[in-house]
């Protein structure tokens, strides 16, 4: 993880109009979100994993979900996660035999949640929160 400098840290907004001006540049809402705090993501690659520019944000009032919340934008970062090539160690198999429970679950354990971010996503990152910061703050 690396994290990322920016003038939008820091700054309040109203989460429905904050999503979707963050949508219309491609970024998505990350899937660990709660209902006080969450991430908006850029996926910049996905060889053998991902790498993403997060967004990470608070509520400042309300929850989210709710109409009206408010959210405080925190310091943005670059994350990769990486991933098995093959397949998955840990297919379950309850009922199903082994043999066709590994081809219908493929999904693979990561092999490191906050892996070495490869330097050469910076300035793509860098970019991209420019892009957010004459989007946001005009």
């Amino acid at each position: 993880m690396i994290p990322l400098q920016s003038t939008i840290s820091g700054e309040t907004f109203k989460f429905d109009s904050l999503e979707d001006h963050l949508k219309s540049l491609g970024y998505t809402i990350g899937s660990n979100w709660e209902y006080d705090h969450g991430f908006f993501d850029y996926l910049i690659d996905q060889a053998s994993g991902y790498t993403v520019l997060r967004l990470p944000f608070h509520t400042k009032y309300g929850e989210l979900g709710q109409k009206g919340t408010t959210v405080t934008l925190d310091t943005p970062f670059l994350l990769a996660h990486k991933y098995q090539e093959d397949l998955d160690d840990y297919t379950s198999s309850g009922s199903v035999p082994v043999q066709v429970s590994s081809v219908v679950n493929q999904f693979s354990e990561p092999t490191e949640k906050d892996a070495k971010v490869n330097e050469k996503y910076l300035p793509i990152a860098e970019n991209l929160i420019k892009e957010v910061e004459s989007v946001l703050l005009p």
